[in-house]
């Protein structure tokens, strides 16, 4: 798949957004309410659910996260691939 480079680097160009990927680095799967409270816990972000919701759109447009439901949660996962194909034709 190719995806929009544009997309990639304005998601990682926020800070917020950066760390939202390490948290789903660390653990596998995170739930909305799982990824906020380790945002607020951990990083001391005074952020709302809402504002994350809005960076994970933002990661989501960009390919880098993907979310299913499982049963009534939506479930966030890290997906790998844009950064592999962005970085390919570089490092290659």
């Amino acid at each position: 798949m190719d995806w929009d480079k544009d997309a990639i680097f304005k998601a990682l160009g926020d800070a917020t957004r950066r760390v939202i990927l390490d948290e789903l680095t660390e653990r596998n799967e995170l739930t909305l309410y799982e990824l906020t409270a380790r945002l607020v816990m951990k990083h001391n972000l005074s952020i709302s659910r809402q504002a994350i919701a809005k960076h994970l759109n933002i990661l989501e447009d960009a390919g880098l996260v993907i979310s299913k439901r499982k049963g009534k949660y939506r479930v966030l996962m890290f997906n790998k691939e844009p950064l592999k194909n962005l970085l390919k034709g570089w490092v290659d």
